[in-house]
């Protein structure tokens, strides 16, 4: 794994081991597995916890969190900590705490573990041949990035493709609709998102790895657009729903098949297409009822 895409990860979870991190994990653990959203794997991270101090992995004071429960310099649950964490200092003791060696390698070893393929950027910056608009950014419509770019499409931001990149499988994401930049995303995209699931979480973390590798940054400009609330966005997937455009979970956050559903209703009314989930969209759902 790239050293420059295991420093972004430490820069983002604790500023490169500056940030203090503020919570009893013990408590926050025992918070999210009673009252939480996803008590039941909370509750296996809570008694991850009890044994990592029944293990001296850590003091009990030393067991600190962030609000989720996250501990170390890594930001590791403590299911991770167990399956993914290793002793590379040779101290005898693995520490995620203090020891920035095993710290990194840890990190390291999670990319690993989920799946990194070497030598395989985890996103090339692209405009989108013509005909194609976010509503054809479909994260389960995967082709070789080659057949991509014989289909028109160009990388721009000054990334060359490697023989590695253009054999890959990779799919179209355009995170802000047509309100931003488009990228061709392979798999260590995912490999990137099995450490914290959010595609925000991935193009920060990814973009700081290629800026700490010299590169510049996204060709394309990030546009003003506002979102509606978590209730709006609820009652434009419900709208989907009902109208035959969309079949996952109402869930009020705008991901990416909630922004292909929206694509693909504003395509198929003729209205201009965005795939940007705003008031204008729930608007027009709603008067088409």
């Amino acid at each position: 794994v790239p050293g420059s895409v295991v420093l972004a990860i430490w820069g983002r979870e604790t500023a490169f081991g500056a940030a203090k991190v503020p919570y009893d994990a013990v408590r926050v653990l025992a918070t999210q597995a009673f009252v939480g959203r996803r008590k039941t794997e909370f509750r296996q991270e809570f008694l991850l916890a009890l044994k990592m101090l029944q293990d001296g992995a850590v003091s009990r004071a030393g067991l600190r969190s962030s609000w989720a429960g996250a501990i170390g310099l890594t930001q590791m649950l403590p299911s991770q900590y167990y399956k993914y964490s290793v002793d590379f200092d040779g101290s005898g003791r693995v520490d995620i705490w203090t020891s920035e060696t095993d710290a990194l390698a840890s990190i390291a070893n999670h990319l690993a573990g989920e799946g990194w393929v070497r030598g395989l950027d985890w996103a090339l910056e692209v405009k989108p041949a013509a005909g194609f608009t976010c509503g054809h950014a479909d994260p389960e419509e995967a082709m070789a990035v080659s057949r991509w770019l014989a289909r028109g499409f160009t990388v721009i931001g000054g990334k060359v493709p490697s023989a590695t990149d253009r054999a890959a499988p990779a799919s179209l994401f355009m995170p802000a609709g047509a309100y931003g930049p488009a990228f061709l995303i392979t798999r260590n995209y995912y490999v990137l998102k099995a450490y914290n699931f959010s595609d925000l979480y991935v193009l920060y973390v990814g973009h700081l790895a290629d800026l700490i590798d010299g590169g510049a940054a996204f060709a394309t400009p990030w546009q003003a657009a506002k979102q509606s609330s978590t209730a709006g966005i609820a009652a434009i997937q419900q709208e989907l729903a009902r109208q035959g455009h969309y079949a996952e979970t109402v869930d009020g956050r705008a991901g990416m098949k909630t922004r292909l559903a929206i694509g693909r209703y504003q395509e198929a009314r003729g209205l201009s297409v965005d795939c940007w989930p705003g008031d204008a969209v729930l608007k027009a759902l709603q008067a088409a009822r």
